[in-house]
């Protein structure tokens, strides 16, 4: 398989797979490579439909064998949502920071802190042929957001076994332990075996 596409606009998520491929010595395409911005519409009730979606998607458009995620967190004091919708969800506050601090909120009324990261992976090699990987991490929400690194809801997760949030941690480290690496490790794994 010499030409693989990654469907995806999120520039960071991009910069976070390529990263993952390097190291295996997998060259991905984005569809910045290919001059693509339009996308279909995400309307999946789960997170491998959403991926299954895309990935259908951007086979058909280019031909190209694809694999697309679809990521988001579950939080326990919202009732293990915003799930498939934690973009809309983050996009609905006037800024993260407000949103983050309405989750904060949220998880001190109910004495509630645990929460995970989900992605699925679906590839595409065949039309409507499609294998799904998937990634989890379990953690908790801090009581404030803090760090840098990281992008969505990393300055307000942190993952079990750490003290620190996923936006503390630099890239380096959080592809050792993220959902995303977890699941794309298995796409990998798949794509070389």
């Amino acid at each position: 398989m010499k030409n693989l596409l990654f469907f995806s606009n999120n520039k960071n998520k991009t910069i976070e797979i390529k990263k993952i491929f390097k190291k295996f010595n997998l060259e991905i395409l984005s569809l910045s490579d290919l001059e693509i911005s339009d996308e279909p519409e995400e309307n999946g009730q789960t997170f491998e439909e959403n991926a299954k979606i895309k990935s259908d998607y951007g086979f058909n458009k280019t031909g190209f064998p694809c694999f697309a995620d679809d990521s988001g967190i579950c939080i326990e004091s919202l009732d293990w949502k915003p799930g498939v919708f934690s973009k809309i969800y983050l996009n609905n506050f006037k800024s993260n920071e407000a949103c983050f601090e309405s989750i904060i909120k949220s998880n001190k009324k109910n004495s509630k802190q645990d929460a995970y990261f989900k992605t699925s992976i679906s590839l595409t090699v065949k039309n409507n042929q499609n294998v799904i990987f998937n990634g989890k991490i379990n953690g908790k929400i801090s009581d404030q957001a803090k760090g840098e690194f990281g992008f969505g809801y990393d300055p307000i997760f942190i993952p079990e076994n750490y003290n620190k949030t996923l936006a503390e941690l630099s890239t380096k480290e959080k592809n050792e332990i993220s959902h995303r690496s977890i699941a794309v490790k298995k796409l990998i794994n798949f794509l070389t075996n």
